[in-house]
């Protein structure tokens, strides 16, 4: 995770948004922006954790969490950096009181959703449509969610 004093915002959305690009650089990928980073950073229970080659950013509100969404360079997957920064971010939401954490995923992202199922994320509903690639392709999602209460000790 970054250390050192507080980072400008400014600087953090600008990293996250780099990171962001890097890693949906696929095809039919949407990668966020700077300002749409800047923004979602600046709302009530929106929180961030990262490191040089990954980040999670999620919203918690109330009892429940949401992933808005895991981003990690390409050249820096397969090596646990995204099952560290999920139950990292897991135990943040749960630490803000958080019972539940949902998230949605393309149901053609094989690799998202093993790391997801890992974690004990499990399938509680579809929506049918809910990507639009830059090529256009209306993907499902899928909507997973984690029980805290039954996950944590």
């Amino acid at each position: 995770m970054t250390g050192g004093g507080p980072e400008p915002a400014a600087d953090r959305a600008a990293r996250l948004a780099a990171i962001h690009v890097e890693a949906f650089a696929g095809p039919g990928e949407a990668a966020w922006s700077e300002s749409a980073f800047a923004d979602l950073l600046t709302q009530p229970g929106v929180f961030a954790l990262d490191s040089a080659d990954g980040f999670i950013l999620m919203r918690a509100v109330a009892d429940e969490a949401e992933i808005l969404t895991l981003a990690v360079r390409p050249a820096a997957r397969r090596a646990g950096q995204g099952t560290r920064l999920v139950g990292e971010g897991v135990l943040a939401a749960a630490a803000r009181g958080a019972a539940r954490v949902f998230l949605e995923v393309a149901d053609d992202n094989a690799a998202a959703r093993a790391l997801y199922a890992r974690a004990g994320f499990a399938e509680a509903g579809r929506r049918p449509g809910y990507y639009a690639g830059v090529d256009g392709a209306r993907r499902d999602a899928l909507l997973l969610v984690l029980n805290l209460t039954a996950a944590l000790p």
